[in-house]
């Protein structure tokens, strides 16, 4: 029997068990349906309810369940691992992509609790979450895979709000500490860093319709030809859950056409 690579592929995940948080929308809501294409089952993990139920519903009722979960709560977050463990019987994958923008202010009018609140969502959500899956992880002797989505602002300055930059600057170097303990189980730690995707977040943020986002990215954009979309960083997602990359921990994976490599100090070579 002659297989195809479209077979082959769609079964990258299969058997395993992913919780998403921030999934019913965006970025998460994307790697939803990637992971379950290939053959996993998945835990939505977010606050927007009747988002959530919906779209676990609209995927497939067998492989795919909503659950409330605040990740600012710990308690909420150690209830979610639990109760995908009772629903599926294990846990390989953490995609721990929930967060939030923070204001565009200047630091000459920071919110001292506006700060508090993105760091609780953004930097104290994905420390929990880590926290409790790898528990559940090292318990079942699991070489899981755990995934956390940072931003092309966790690594340099001016390209988003204070509070923001701040907090994805933080999961990077969680993602590298908790690597560096974790690798003893198994189990592998990385982080996707993309560029300007049009999801709800990034539009609520700045106030813009999708159109307008992409538009806006493409002005400062490096690579031209592609807009950049939540698919794009769903597959960078599967490939980091897959065993495609078996021995990769550690890593921000950066998806961002070259942006944050390059310095426009010159003009452009054109042809």
């Amino acid at each position: 029997m002659v297989f195809s690579y479209q077979y082959v592929r769609s079964f990258r995940l299969q058997g395993k068990v992913a919780i998403v948080t921030g999934g019913a929308t965006g970025i998460g809501a994307e790697t939803v349906k990637i992971f379950v294409e290939n053959g996993a089952s998945v835990v939505i993990a977010d606050i927007k309810d009747e988002l959530g139920h919906n779209f676990a519903t609209s995927i497939a009722l067998d492989t795919v369940t909503y659950r409330h979960c605040d990740v600012r709560d710990e308690k909420q977050v150690e209830q979610t691992v639990a109760f995908a463990l009772e629903k599926y019987g294990n846990l390989h994958i953490l995609f721990s992509n929930a967060g939030i923008p923070g204001p565009l202010s200047s630091i000459l009018e920071f919110d001292m609790k506006e700060f508090s609140n993105t760091m609780g969502v953004n930097v104290g959500g994905v420390a929990a979450t880590i926290k409790h899956a790898a528990r559940a992880m090292v318990g079942r002797k699991i070489a899981g895979s755990i995934i956390c989505t940072a931003s092309v602002a966790g690594s340099f300055g001016g390209c988003a709000g204070h509070d923001y930059t701040a907090s994805k600057h933080g999961v990077i170097g969680l993602v590298r500490s908790t690597c560096s303990e974790l690798g003893a189980h198994g189990i592998r730690v990385n982080s996707i860093s993309p560029y300007a995707v049009a999801t709800p977040l990034t539009c609520g943020a700045f106030n813009m319709e999708p159109a307008e986002v992409e538009a806006a990215g493409h002005v400062f954009a490096n690579l031209h030809g592609t807009t950049l979309k939540a698919t794009h960083i769903a597959e960078a997602a599967l490939f980091l859950a897959s065993d495609d990359s078996a021995y990769i921990s550690g890593l921000d994976l950066v998806v961002d056409g070259g942006f944050s490599v390059v310095n426009r100090c010159l003009p452009s070579i054109e042809n």
